[in-house]
């Protein structure tokens, strides 16, 4: 009787013990989420990260001794500048002769007449523009490149048109484009970031932008009333920064004039996400070597008017920008003897970003007086010429192309070499690695300091919280957790995640069911926030957008330097608990892809690659489409030209590659 009654109080303790233990591992779900809950680092953290890594790499203006020193150096600035702008351009586009075609004349007021002009960037895709002539031309007249910024309606623009018909009146012929995105151009597959879809396709995004301009001037220089000696060129806005770049490099413009425009690059990294620009004014490996300061600077000795606003509601207020591109360009122009050629002009009139008329006039005054024009010291009042943009519209073709639309077309078009099988694959896999880490400008980094924030440790879970220190000076991330009743050297996975470790909008964990089942399996996770992701991210959408066009600009990848701090991070946690192998578990299409390609980087690194919520193929991002702010890992320059998906997995071998639950275009 007594040994009955000790064996059931033996069988109830194991069936109590075996009780306790289900609920904690039934425990451990509940409370994985608020392990993951908390910020490690602070967005403001980030950014300064951010911004100290871009100013050591800020191109620094040169320092020639002499004219003619500045003289042979500008030329090999120009001409790699402009290899960076045709990059992946067919050449018999970047060289084809202007094609313009007229199609007449409409009413205009005394002294000027307008005639229309569709004019072709690029096959397939045509802008339009507006002739402004005086009405009674003799001999060869100066003449003015007008284009303009982010303004909707365009050349129709009331400004606009006040500033065009006063230099006709003043004798000059003045060519008005219509820009990108803009008037007649207005459309969303126009958005300017889809110049990120023809980077990823191999074109330089930048490239459409500077034909579509460069056309223009093309169209001036041979126009046979043009004086080629007196060719001047303005804009404001995005036109500011269309005449600094034209006219830097193109010599033919003798006289410009940028309008609230442009900025350096210590500029836009001191006043973040303030002064960014659209995708175009910060092409990937735009500034590599030069700056926008050093475009100013090789204007010099040709006259240049830069106008500013003094408390501009946009962007390049006057005394901010004053020290970044007029100051130190001004000795340039002494070197040449021809300080007075370059001046500085900060409207105080008028508090917004604007072309308004104390802006107009100083541009009359100026080029009337480099031209050799005498012309009223006022602004000739047309108010009364003004069209409406109906009156103005040129038209389009119905099936014109759009950037968008050029993206798909050149990625439809790519073609790759076929992956050799058998022992070929293994040279093969040896050379892609190798072009793979040239075209995303690969660079390894190592965890330098580890920080342990915060721990926990109840209901036999335990975890520790951290922020990574990397050698380059960023930060990522991470959690680890692993039950107590787990071996020490339990296998390892980490954990990505586009949303961050927890989406802080609904309180709600994706990887969590993941996370307690690897748990519940007596093995360690580890959560990862790389750099753009949760609190690694510096912030706002357009924080992550303006920061990740200064990195492709300054010539770095956020998908590499996401990529090394993984692999770092990997390495780390190799040495700091020894896995018997480190597995990969990815949701989301950023995720997606920095896992692939941390794993084709450091083959034999991770044995298990698993992605949920991600795309087939990167052809996605062109059917979709999807925006460069949401997701700028995936647009590196060339990406698309040589790789895709399924080369990226094939490389990451001996690593098993599991991808499932994909996303599907709706």
């Amino acid at each position: 009787m007594e040994r009955h009654l000790l064996r059931r109080m033996i069988v109830l303790a194991v069936l109590l013990l075996a009780g306790a233990a289900c609920a904690a591992a039934q425990a451990t779900s509940e409370e994985i989420g608020p392990i993951l809950d908390p910020s490690l680092q602070t967005p403001d953290v980030v950014a300064y990260q951010l911004q100290e890594y871009l100013l050591q790499r800020a191109p620094q203006l040169p320092h020639p001794a002499s004219a003619a020193e500045w003289f042979s150096e500008s030329e090999r600035i120009r001409q790699r500048v402009l290899k960076v702008i045709d990059h992946g351009w067919p050449r018999a586009w970047v060289d084809s002769p202007p094609e313009f075609r007229n199609l007449g004349k409409i009413p205009a007021g005394e002294g000027y007449q307008i005639a229309k002009y569709q004019y072709e960037i690029v096959p397939g895709f045509d802008s339009t523009a507006l002739l402004y002539e005086p009405a009674h031309l003799n001999g060869k007249v100066p003449a003015v490149l007008d284009v303009i910024g982010h303004f909707p309606i365009g050349k129709a623009e009331e400004f606009n048109q006040k500033e065009c018909i006063n230099l006709a009146l003043r004798g000059m012929i003045v060519l008005s484009l219509e820009w990108l995105d803009m008037g007649e151009l207005r459309t969303p597959q126009n958005d300017h970031w889809y110049g990120a879809q023809l980077d990823l396709a191999g074109a330089s995004g930048v490239g459409l932008f500077y034909l579509a301009m460069r056309r223009g001037l093309d169209y001036l220089w041979d126009d046979p009333h043009v004086d080629r000696a007196r060719i001047g060129m303005t804009g404001v806005s995005g036109g500011g920064w269309q005449t600094i770049l034209l006219s830097s490099l193109d010599q033919r413009v003798a006289v410009a004039i940028p309008v609230a425009g442009f900025t350096s690059l210590i500029g836009r990294v001191e006043r973040p996400p303030g002064e960014p620009g659209d995708f175009e004014q910060n092409e990937s490996d735009f500034l590599v070597g030069q700056d926008y300061s050093t475009l100013a600077a090789l204007r010099a000795p040709r006259p240049t008017l830069i106008v500013t606003n003094a408390e501009d509601n946009c962007c390049f207020r006057g005394p901010l920008v004053k020290p970044e591109i007029y100051d130190p360009i001004l000795p340039f122009y002494r070197m040449f003897g021809k300080p007075s050629a370059f001046q500085f002009h900060e409207d105080t009139q008028i508090s917004a970003h604007n072309n308004g008329r104390d802006n107009r006039q100083q541009a009359y005054r100026f080029f009337d007086s480099n031209f050799g024009v005498e012309g009223p010291s006022k602004e000739i009042l047309v108010g009364s010429d003004i069209k409406s943009y109906s009156q103005l519209a040129v038209g389009l073709p119905k099936d014109n192309l759009t950037i968008l639309g050029l993206a798909r077309k050149m990625a439809a078009g790519l073609s790759r070499p076929a992956v050799p099988t058998g022992p070929a694959f293994a040279a093969w896999a040896v050379s892609q690695r190798a072009k793979l880490r040239d075209v995303v400008r690969y660079h390894p980094v190592a965890v330098v300091r580890p920080w342990r924030i915060d721990d926990t440790l109840h209901n036999r879970l335990e975890s520790l919280s951290y922020r990574f220190e990397m050698s380059n000076g960023l930060s990522a991330t991470g959690v680890w957790l692993k039950s107590m009743d787990a071996p020490d050297r339990a296998p390892l996975t980490i954990f990505l995640d586009d949303q961050g470790r927890a989406d802080e909008a609904q309180k709600s964990w994706a990887q969590l069911p993941r996370v307690a089942f690897l748990i519940g399996r007596d093995e360690q996770v580890l959560a990862v926030n790389l750099l753009f992701t949760g609190d690694a991210s510096p912030g706002s959408r357009g924080a992550v957008e303006s920061f990740a066009e200064m990195l492709d600009a300054v010539g770095k990848r956020p998908a590499a330097l996401e990529a090394a701090q993984l692999i770092a991070i990997a390495q780390w946690a190799k040495h700091r608990w020894n896995p018997p192998g480190i597995g990969l578990d990815a949701t989301g299409i950023r995720s997606q892809f920095v896992a692939l390609l941390s794993g084709a980087l450091q083959p034999g690194l991770f044995s298990e690659i698993r992605t949920r919520r991600g795309i087939h193929s990167l052809s996605y991002v062109y059917t979709k489409p999807i925006h460069f702010g949401d997701a700028p890992e995936l647009f590196c320059l060339d990406f698309y030209r040589y790789f895709d998906l399924d080369r990226l997995a094939l490389l990451a071998k001996p690593a098993r590659v599991r991808q499932d639950d994909f996303l599907e275009i709706q």
